[in-house]
This record gives structure tokens, C-alpha cells and sequence, in this order.
């Protein structure tokens, strides 16, 4: 199947629609993971339970991905989209109104089906209507969600929990999303051109194809390293931050207003060298180089806010990067008559690594004397072989769409 074209005016304002979605979706996992300490106070939780909050979300999208991959194809992409993002907004106002953690447990796993699939979606349509050669630019466009939902997202929710509660920072998540919603339907062009080839086949028969190929399966496998050498350790960065390092909570919002800031920056930048110098090249020069703030953060003394800042930042900048090319790499790994089916379980595969991946690492942490977080390190090396593995994965995809270069059969053309 072809990119469908569109004006770039049309183009543009795609991409743009799309950040937005993820920049709401992204907010509503990441604002969890700073606002833990509140979270074991108010329902005098552990950490372990605190790490199930945060992998109830993302299992539940993982098994919401994987039953999409039966439907996604057989619909306009807009149409369901929508669908699934007004639901989400839904789900997220019912976190916002939670009077207990069982309650709150209920709602973010609602979120997690519906919000599983916006990823998959927003991945697939870029996938679907712009062209190889600008796609590492056009992914970088929608995953600057990821900068703006830190540099901004984040520390006002923190404000807004800071000050008004933490039920007041999922209420305007979900007001956003309503507005985004509406903001959709004028904005994207329908997207059906994929529906007549899906006629032929079977709900199941799609799945069948997509695990029959290898090159998809290599595709799933890279995602669950690339997404489980971040998520074993991100959940527990404040929690850490502020036991460990001495950052107070007022200073906690710099450490994503900072970040943030600086992977608005350079994701224009990493997307323009993934176009112009290969995907994979670009991808494993930033996945190795990942493990170094990947350890330095976990194994961070107490410090002035200054050295913090240094290294959170080089964490979020690195590994925010890395997803840049690499979501390209799986997009483009898809065969691109299965690409809905394809992404919709891959969704479910990063979806399941980033709850498992967030389980283990709350189990591989502890609490020591004065309630210091104790073998956070062991998180980040487990992260650093995951990196590794995602390294050795990606040199061995096929990427349709892109130039053919003398290379082995099981080596990348990039």
C-alpha cells in the first residue's frame, strides 16, 4: 500500500493534530511516576504497589493493543481514533475523581485499553501517509509530545497537584482531551484507503500473517528491549530523587521542565540526522550511549540541583532520541499491506514490556535504613543489556521503503 498524499499544509496540521493527542496520552502515564510519594501517603501504598499502579496502566494497554490487532485495519483510521481517544478522556476524568486506590487502580486500567491503542494509530498514520525519506522528520513532529508533555505537562500538573491536589491534574487531562477531540474531527483527513485490502482476510488470518513473518517478529522483539531499557528505571526517578539525592519536591518539576526543554530541542535535530544518516546508525550510537546517564543517575550521591539537572537531562535527551529512529525502524520493519495489524501488536508489545519492565524494577529496589531507595542500580544495569539487545536487533530488520544498500540478507537497508 502507497502513502496517501496530501498537501503539506494538510500534512503538517496531521502531525500536528497527532502531537497533540500524544501529548495528553504521554502526560497521563508520565504525570503517575512523579506524583508516587504522593500517592504512598494518601493511600499508604508501597513501592511494589505503586509500581502495579503504573504496570496496570500500561498491561492493560498492552492487551488492549493486542485485541485491536483484529479491527484496527477494517476501519477509517480517523473515525476510530477519535473513538478511542474520547473514551480515554473518559477513563482519565474518572482517575481524576478516584476517592481510593482501588478506585484509582480500576480507572487507570479503563485508561490503559482505551489509551493502548493511540500510539499504534498515531504511528500507523504516519507510517501510512508520509513517505520513507521524510518519515524520521514526521515522527519526530508527533514524538515531540514526549518533549512538550515534560518541559510543560508535567511540571504544571505537578503545580496543579502541589496546589490544588493530585485529582485536579487528571481533570484537566481529561478537559484537554475533550477539546482535542473536537479540535480532530476538523483537522483529520479521513483515512480509509486501507479498508478495501482488509476485506479480504479474516480478523485472525491478519494476525497470522503478521507472526508468520520474521522480520515482524525481530520487529517486536527490538521494541520490547528498546521500551524495557527505560521503563525499568523511570518510574522510580522521583522516588529516588527525593530519598536518595535530597531533591526537595518544589525542585522536582525543573528536573522534566529542563529535561523537557532540551529534548524539544533536539528531537528536530535527531530526526533530521536519522533522514540524512540512517535510522539504525542513528539509533545505536544514542542506545549505547544511553547506559551512561542510565547508571549515573541511579547511582547519583547526594547533590546540588545543578548535577542533578546535568545528568536527568542527558537521560531524557538520550533516550528520548532513541525512540525517534526507532519507532521509524518498527514502523518501516511493518509489511506495509499488514502495517495496522502490525502496529496495533506491536503497541501491545511495548505496551506489556513497559508494565513488566516497570514490575521488575520495583521489585528489584528496596528500602534501606532512614528509607533510602536501595539497589536502584541493578534497574539500570538490567536497562543497559536491554539497550544492548535493542542494538544488536536493529542491525538485524529489513525496512521496507528505504534504499537498498550492499549489505548481508539479515542486515538493515537504511
Amino acid at each position: 500500500m502507497t502513502p496517501q498524499t496530501l498537501s503539506v499544509s494538510r500534512e503538517r496540521w496531521l502531525l500536528v493534530t497527532l502531537a497533540g493527542i500524544q501529548f495528553t496520552h504521554i502526560l497521563d502515564f508520565m504525570i503517575m511516576m512523579p506524583l508516587g510519594p504522593q500517592f504512598r501517603e494518601i493511600f499508604a501504598i508501597s513501592d511494589a504497589q505503586f509500581g502495579l499502579l503504573v504496570s496496570a496502566y500500561t498491561l492493560a494497554a498492552g492487551v488492549s493493543g493486542l485485541a485491536s490487532a483484529t479491527y484496527v485495519d477494517r476501519f477509517d483510521r480517523k473515525r476510530l481514533l477519535l473513538t478511542m481517544y474520547a473514551l480515554f478522556a473518559l477513563a482519565t476524568l474518572a482517575c481524576g475523581l478516584a476517592p481510593s486506590y482501588e478506585f484509582l487502580m480500576g480507572a487507570r486500567l479503563a485508561a490503559g485499553l482505551f489509551g493502548g491503542v493511540l500510539s499504534a494509530l498515531s504511528q500507523t498514520i504516519v507510517a501510512d501517509v508520509v513517505p520513507f525519506e521524510r518519515r524520521g522528520r514526521a515522527m519526530a513532529v508527533v514524538m515531540s509530545s514526549f518533549s512538550f508533555s515534560t518541559v510543560a505537562g508535567v511540571p504544571l500538573g505537578l503545580i496543579l497537584a502541589n496546589r490544588l491536589g493530585w485529582h485536579a491534574t487528571f481533570v484537566a487531562i481529561a478537559v484537554l482531551s475533550g477539546a482535542l477531540v473536537l479540535a480532530a474531527m476538523l483537522t483529520m483527513p479521513p483515512l480509509s484507503g486501507h479498508v478495501a485490502a482488509a476485506k479480504g482476510r479474516s480478523a485472525l488470518s491478519g494476525i497470522r500473517q503478521v507472526l508468520a513473518d520474521r522480520n515482524h517478529l525481530r520487529a517486536f522483539a527490538f521494541s520490547l528491549a528498546m521500551m524495557s531499557s527505560g521503563f525499568l528505571v523511570i518510574p522510580y526517578i522521583t522516588l529516588y530523587m527525593r530519598a536518595n539525592v535530597g531533591v526537595s519536591a518544589d525542585d522536582i518539576p525543573f528536573i522534566y521542565l529542563v529535561g523537557g526543554a532540551a529534548t524539544l530541542v533536539s528531537a528536530r535535530l535527531v530526526g533530521r540526522l536519522s533522514d540524512r544518516l540512517g535510522k539504525v546508525q542513528v539509533f545505536s550510537v544514542l542506545a549505547v550511549a544511553l547506559m551512561v546517564p542510565l547508571l549515573g543517575l541511579t547511582l547519583m550521591p547526594a547533590w546540588p540541583l545543578p548535577g542533578v539537572l546535568a545528568v536527568s537531562t542527558a537521560l531524557f535527551v538520550v533516550m528520548s532520541g532513541r525512540m525517534i529512529p526507532g519507532m521509524a525502524i518498527v514502523a518501516s520493519a511493518a509489511n506495509p499491506a499488514l502495517r495496522g495489524t502490525f502496529m496495533a501488536l506491536n503497541s501491545a508489545a511495548q505496551a506489556t514490556a513497559m508494565g513488566l519492565a516497570a514490575f521488575v524494577g520495583g521489585q528489584l529496589i528496596s528500602r534501606g535504613a532512614g528509607g533510602l531507595v536501595a539497589g536502584y542500580w541493578r534497574a539500570a544495569a538490567v536497562g543497559c543489556l536491554c539497550s544492548l539487545l535493542s542494538v544488536w536487533l536493529a542491525r538485524r530488520l529489513v525496512l521496507h521503503g528505504s534504499a537498498p544498500q550492499r549489505t548481508s540478507a539479515h542486515l538493515t537497508c537504511d
